[in-house]
């Protein structure tokens, strides 16, 4: 196939979803995914075989022993499975995936694939104090796809200081429609975590996607669904008060957790080094080292 007749696939494929009640579908699955049925475990083992899920590393490696599918879809794995890189200055993946880009923030301005960028601040919901700090800085962005482990940690130990939840659409976020659609990750719906850390703020965005049932955190629990019609911030405490508690989580512990494939973007403040031998499309493993902070 060449890139021309590649590139028109690309559009019909993503277009396709655009008259489709994204939402509406996305929360049946939802409700489908967190039901015991007896149809739930030959789904489990279909699923499985179709993506080559790989169950040795799973702290229950049975598939019989999940109740709903998305108890199977959220499985732990064993701590030894994903062992995260150590160094004091290292930057360590925050899930199982593909790279889909990596470099750095240009005048706050984000490369999304070839010939398409798009705005941080729309990113981060408007938030220019840390578009300001984030706006020459580093990015990786990180495709998972249904077959990959989907609890998200984090690349670098740190301090929550806001979470904001950007209502918007559910595209799918898989290779074709980054390709396709501009300002994609703009224009999904999306939860931004702020930390600080011992190398500067550290934003990570969980991008949600058709299908994409729940975008959870580990300190707030669910955030997505239900559907909002508006951003919103919530800003966490430095020091602990009657009602907050500082959250604060060392490099690799779990922040947050998909149903079904998507999309985190790492944003760092630090003109981080990323490893020259990582490109986008290489696949990557929770814990493995990105990149160092200087």
């Amino acid at each position: 196939m060449s890139e021309s007749e590649a590139s028109v696939l690309d559009y019909l494929k993503t277009y396709a979803l655009h008259p489709l009640p994204q939402h509406a579908l996305t929360r049946a699955v939802y409700w489908l995914t967190r039901q015991e049925s007896a149809l739930t475990p030959g789904a489990i083992r279909r699923f499985a075989s179709v993506f080559d899920v790989e169950m040795n590393d799973a702290v229950e490696p049975d598939l019989a022993q999940y109740r709903t599918f998305n108890e199977f879809f959220t499985r732990a794995l064993k701590p030894e499975a994903r062992p995260v890189t150590a160094g004091a200055s290292d930057i360590a993946s925050p899930a199982d995936g593909k790279v889909s880009a990596i470099g750095n923030i240009a005048d706050a301005r984000i490369f999304q694939a070839k010939g398409r960028d798009y705005s941080l601040l729309s990113l981060l919901g408007g938030d220019g104090a840390a578009t300001e700090r984030l706006g020459n800085g580093r990015f990786t962005t990180i495709y998972l796809s249904p077959r990959d482990y989907h609890r998200l940690h984090m690349p670098l130990g740190g301090r929550l200081i806001r979470q904001t939840h950007v209502p918007g659409r559910l595209f799918s976020v898989g290779p074709h429609t980054v390709r396709a659609l501009p300002d994609l990750f703009n224009r999904n719906e999306r939860v931004i975590a702020q930390f600080e850390t011992e190398h500067g703020l550290m934003a990570l965005a969980l991008v949600g996607a058709m299908n994409v049932a729940a975008i959870e955190t580990v300190w707030h629990g669910l955030v997505t669904p239900p559907q909002r019609s508006s951003i919103s911030h919530i800003d966490y405490p430095a020091t602990a008060t009657d009602s907050d508690s500082v959250v604060e989580l060392a490099r690799g512990a779990e922040m947050g957790r998909f149903n079904m494939g998507s999309t985190i973007i790492v944003l760092l403040e630090n003109p981080a080094v990323w490893r020259t031998d990582i490109q986008p499309g290489d696949a990557v493993r929770m814990g493995q080292l990105l990149g160092e902070t200087r």
